[in-house]
């Protein structure tokens, strides 16, 4: 059986390796597949977060009754990121080098202790609380 911790883990690791690849892009100064591998590392994570924001948080919530939990913390560093993702823009279209490597870098960290409390504590939660019953929410979330 699949899990959530197995299939959110992989989708990590795909965000990841975009957003690696951009930087190094981005650090070599090619602005326009830098651009374009930025395009596709915000869209890929932004279907990563929405999955979590709408369709696996409401209903971990419900089904255990925490609301102010780590559901909760995992919202606020979403949006946390989506700042970055905008001052990452902003320094793509001015072409920028130090202000994107500098929000990268701060965005890589922020990242990396996001998706560790994920993969450690939250997805493993929701594979206990979900059991048998992780097919149809994966189902219900789509493809990745």
């Amino acid at each position: 059986m699949t899990t959530i911790t197995e299939t959110m883990t992989s989708d990590h690791r795909h965000c990841d390796g975009l957003f690696a690849e951009t930087e190094t892009l981005i650090a070599d100064g090619d602005w326009e597949n830098g651009a374009q591998g930025f395009a596709e590392f915000r869209k890929t994570t932004e279907h990563h977060f929405a999955v979590e924001e709408d369709v696996f948080f409401p209903d971990f919530e419900q089904r255990t009754g925490q609301t102010m939990g780590p559901t909760r913390m995992m919202r606020m560093e979403h949006e946390q990121m989506r700042q970055l993702f905008s001052e990452l823009a902003e320094a793509l279209e001015n072409r920028d080098k130090d202000g994107y490597l500098g929000f990268s870098e701060t965005l890589m960290i922020l990242m990396q202790q996001h998706n560790m409390k994920e993969e450690q504590v939250l997805y493993r939660m929701m594979d206990q609380v979900y059991g048998e019953e992780i097919n149809d929410l994966l189902n219900q979330a789509g493809s990745f």
